[in-house]
């Protein structure tokens, strides 16, 4: 059986097709991952990293024909395609770099006796990433789990599986599997499976996080977001502000997990916002083929998605909301959707209580500082959000309460994220972190070894049951 994956620009169109791993060839997958776990750990993590190092150099030089691929596969404009596969370079050189200090370990010789602490891999990790940034989220676990000394398994999702198999290929200790839920059941249950990594919808997320449960398997979750951008009354934005916060709730037709998916505007300014909004997302929305440079938002990823958001907007519609279209989609078989913002909903409208996961955003409008974070804060998933003010410890004093792993500060999405800085979700939306020291930690366990001063030749012993002294 073979995956064919659609041109959600031009549906008739098949970019290419991978072969599906039937959960009954998942097994020997993985038993090879286990074997070459076996070399690849031995090597000095010195030459691990010249390894990847290499692999960086090979997959830069080859940027331009993956960002192509990634934008007809995916629906993601060419442009955002080049900068997320450069991305992923530069974390990729930035683990090689990093990694020697973060794993090193530690050891204590001292009048309380020796103590060795060494960062030692898990073994074989299955990485399971989505289709809506394939190739960053993929390097967000295959680099440091390999850098650490693991091998990876890594299963894609089968709406993008073309990039990722191709840049896949060029890393060392990684086996691609490809399939829909029974192909990850065998993999993530398999007893040689010693960590996983997910990043994906909420429901997904629950069956894998079960299924680890019952092996015992350590796992690392990145789930949904429904991130609230919160706009102090003090807020002070230029055109060029307003200009990144379109982008940061429309890039990949909204389609991305810490997008800005709800807009909380003080009352009084409401009808300034809107129209600094409406002006910014005409200068800078530029519907259509993805693979067109003047491109900035392409189509939703499938049919299903696309009814999905055409869905919510008419709910929005019959409970008395204000359709406003940003920008013109071009007509045709793709599945493109008008960009639109919606006024005038209260909270319980699905558009506001669903991550909408698509180009359609809601601006709500409060009047104080403890109703907006009550509101911001209701509900279960806690991914990201961002507070905006002219006053950056008001700010960062605001953000303090807002509940979510990730809180930026006067920006939202990406243009917010740094090497340097840990992301990942509490509440429903996850556990465990990526990017940062904290990333790179998640593929290490700490082992020890241990000799008491007490017992040490020359020691003065202790009594055979006693406690440590402190």
């Amino acid at each position: 059986m073979w995956i064919e994956r659609e041109n959600p620009a031009r549906p008739g169109e098949i970019v290419g097709s991978v072969p599906v791993t039937e959960p009954a060839a998942v097994a020997a997958v993985v038993r090879g991952a286990h074997e070459s776990f076996r070399e690849w750990s031995r090597r000095p993590m010195a030459e691990r990293l010249t390894v990847l190092g290499e692999a960086a150099d090979v997959i830069a030089s080859r940027v331009p024909e993956l960002a192509l691929l990634l934008a007809r596969e995916s629906g993601k404009p060419v442009t955002d395609c080049r900068g997320e596969i450069g991305f992923a370079v530069t974390y990729l050189r930035w683990v090689c770099a990093k990694a020697s200090a973060v794993l090193a370990g530690s050891m204590f010789d001292d009048d309380e006796g020796r103590l060795d602490l060494v960062a030692r891999p898990y073994g074989v990790v299955a990485a399971i990433t989505p289709w809506n940034a394939p190739i960053i989220l993929s390097m967000l676990k295959v680099a440091p789990a390999l850098a650490a000394g693991n091998t990876v398994v890594l299963k894609p999702s089968p709406l993008a599986p073309l990039t990722v198999s191709t840049v896949a290929a060029l890393l060392p200790g990684t086996t691609v599997v490809h399939g829909g839920p029974d192909t990850v059941l065998a993999l993530v249950e398999h007893e040689s499976v010693r960590k996983i990594a997910f990043t994906g919808g909420e429901a997904a997320g629950r069956g894998i996080a079960a299924a680890a449960g019952r092996a015992l398997t350590p796992i690392l979750l990145e789930l949904g977001g429904n991130d609230p951008a919160i706009f102090l009354d003090d807020f002070a934005l230029t055109d060029a502000d307003y200009e990144r916060l379109v982008l940061a709730s429309f890039a990949t037709a909204g389609q991305v997990c810490m997008a800005a998916k709800r807009l909380y505007v003080p009352r009084a300014r409401c009808d300034e916002f809107v129209y600094s909004y409406r002006a910014a997302a005409a200068r800078i929305l530029h519907v259509g083929d993805p693979t067109s440079e003047e491109v900035t938002m392409g189509p939703v990823v499938t049919r299903g998605a696309a009814d999905r958001v055409s869905g919510l907007l008419a709910d929005a519609a019959r409970r008395g909301g204000q359709l406003i279209p940003l920008a013109s989609a071009p007509e045709g078989d793709g599945y493109f959707l008008t960009p639109t913002l919606v006024l005038g909903l209260c909270d319980d409208a699905d558009l506001v209580q669903l991550e909408q996961f698509g180009p359609a955003l809601p601006v709500l409008t409060y009047d104080s500082e403890d109703e907006v974070l009550a509101r911001a804060n209701d509900g279960e998933l806690g991914l990201g959000a961002s507070v905006w003010s002219a006053d950056e410890d008001r700010a960062f004093a605001v953000a303090a309460r807002v509940e979510a792993g990730f809180t930026f500060v006067n920006t939202h999405n990406r243009t917010g994220m740094s090497l340097r800085a840990p992301f990942g979700g509490i509440k429903g939306s996850g556990f465990g972190r990526e990017y940062a020291e904290e990333g790179l930690r998640e593929y290490a366990q700490t082992v020890v070894r241990h000799a008491p001063a007490a017992f040490r030749r020359g020691g003065a012993g202790a009594a055979a049951n006693a406690y440590p002294a402190g």
